[in-house]
């Protein structure tokens, strides 16, 4: 996924949830992957789903406020209830800096796309 731009490919709809708005605070489950140029997923290690290595606890969050600037833009494109893969190029994630660490737990290289698998309860 070569884009400049947020991808949301909505997995799970809920067309009668209400629209996720920057007012509200919400919970999610979520996973990180980085997204290679052939679009294999690599795990970035942050995931809140115990299958993926979390401990199955939501992650609070409000649009807008302490957020990468991609995953606002995604899930502002989102209703509550649904799940979706939100496809975030460098210049809205975390652009040219690394971050985390190698082997400790998470880590995320410079310049990556990133593509979060998120539901919000």
């Amino acid at each position: 996924m070569d884009t400049k731009e947020v991808v949301v490919k909505i997995t799970k709809e809920n067309p009668s949830g209400k629209p996720v708005t920057t007012s509200n605070t919400y919970k999610s489950m979520v996973t990180l992957y980085i997204e290679e140029k052939d679009g294999k997923l690599t795990p970035s290690g942050w995931s809140t789903r115990k299958e993926h290595g979390g401990n199955d606890q939501p992650f609070s969050f409000q649009p807008g406020k302490g957020l990468i600037q991609g995953w606002t833009d995604g899930v502002l494109k989102m209703k509550q209830g649904e799940r979706a893969e939100i496809h975030v190029p460098p210049s809205l994630g975390y652009g040219d800096a690394d971050m985390g660490k190698k082997g400790a737990g998470w880590f995320i290289p410079g310049n990556s796309h990133l593509l979060f698998d998120i539901e919000i309860l």
